[in-house]
Formats: C-alpha cells, structure tokens, sequence
C-alpha cells in the first residue's frame, strides 16, 4: 500500500537528516525541505521519493509554495515535522538584539508557518499529525539560554493550544523536546564565553550527549501509533545529562 507524504523542515542535519533516513528507509514519499539542499542532497537516501526544496520556513509563501509542489508528487501531506530550528547562546544584556529575532522568526514563526500550511487539509481529511521539535528548554531554564527558551517555551505553548483546536478533527498536534544532543545547533553561537560553559558542561555528562538517532526513532513511532492515539510530548535526553 502506498504510503502517505511526510515533510520535514531542517532537513540538512541533526534530527532532520536522521528522521529523513528512517523515514526513507521504509519508503515514505518525502518532502524535504532546508536551506542548504546541497547538504539534504548529499544524504545516504533512496531519491526515487524524496523532492528537496530550498525553503525559508519564515517565509510563509515559500512554505505553502513548496507543500503544494511536493502534494501534487506525491499526494497529501499526512505528516509534517517542523524541525528547523536556531540555538544563539548569550546573556539577554549582551547578546545582539538580532539573535532573539532570528531565533523568535525561526523556532516561533516558522512552526506557525508551517501548521498553517497544512492544518485545513488535515482538518478537512480529519486525518493528519504534526510534530514540533522542541527542547527540554522548552520546559526548564538554563543559563546563557534566555531567548532559546523563551522560542521554545512558545513551540510547547503554541502546540498544546493547537492540539486542543484542532482534536476535534482528529488532527494531532505532537511535541518531541530532546535534551542536549550531537547536531550542529552550536556550531552556530557566536558567544565563545557561552559556548565554551556550554561544551564544560557537555564534558562534566562525560563528553557525549545525546544521539540524534534516537529522537528519529522516537517521532517515527509518535507518528506510527494509531491516528486515534496521541503521544502529546516527549522529552528524551542523554542518561548521564543532570539538567
């Protein structure tokens, strides 16, 4: 039987790329989308079902652009997995004022971006998941990680409120929150004090966090389970992480 069409934002790396694989390597049609394609294009993946799209999920028009190129290969969306995701380290009084617009327009904006691509369908259907990526973040505070947290307490917010609109349609609303784990989201602070305490801390857990492997595995499952059953959230973190 042919199976339904999963979208996955931050398709490059980390959990996007992971979650691209598991998904792939049971034939799921995929739209992934990213904007660095050369990178998505570059994955170990079987192509013959799989678009890559060059995407800007701040973009709402880029956003809705590529959905629909991608439902009318492959069918309606059943699964979008807004993955995409900033982390900018810092202090609120020294941190530059961009960085907390570039993680509110990323983390925030662009899962409202994408929902909004594909509620209605889903709702029409009365058959749809989304999943949003988080982060324990999202749930608890740490140092050097106000506006981070701030945009992820917002994605927990935002979704449990979706998913009480939208159970009504038989629509699921999911949240995955990992903990510290190994992608490239630090690759991107530009505060080396913060993240030099980042990397002390990863050292006192032993050096190794938590393997993006495992949170693709997870929100496989999430989806896999019957449209009747919610997982409304997870929080997975490296056993040896203290916080």
């Amino acid at each position: 039987m042919k199976k339904p069409l999963v979208i996955i934002t931050g398709a490059s790396s980390g959990f996007g790329a992971e979650m691209a694989k598991q998904f792939n390597a049971d034939n799921y049609p995929l739209l992934l989308l990213g904007r660095r394609v050369e990178k998505i294009n570059a994955l170990p993946l079987n192509f013959d079902q799989v678009l890559v799209k060059a995407v800007d999920v701040t973009n709402l028009e880029q956003f809705q652009a590529a959905v629909a190129e991608g439902e009318k290969a492959f069918g309606k969306a059943d699964l979008l997995i807004n993955n995409a995701g900033v982390m900018l380290l810092g202090n609120v009084w020294k941190q530059d004022a961009s960085e907390w617009q570039t993680m509110m327009d990323t983390n925030v904006i662009g899962v409202l971006n994408g929902m909004k691509t594909v509620m209605q369908s889903m709702m029409d259907r009365h058959h749809g998941t989304i999943i949003n990526i988080s982060s324990i973040a999202g749930r608890k505070t740490f140092g050097n990680h106000a506006a981070y947290a701030a945009s992820k307490f917002g994605v927990h917010a935002l979704s449990e409120t979706v998913r009480e609109e939208l159970s009504s349609h038989n629509v699921r609303v999911l949240v995955m929150a990992p903990g510290a784990a190994e992608t490239e989201l630090l690759t991107h602070v530009t505060d080396q004090d913060a993240a030099d305490t980042y990397e002390s801390w990863k050292a006192s857990m032993g050096g190794v966090t938590l393997d993006p492997i495992y949170v693709a595995k997870t929100v496989k499952y999430m989806y896999e389970l019957p449209q009747e059953v919610s997982i409304r959230e997870v929080l997975i973190a490296a056993t040896s992480q203290d916080a």
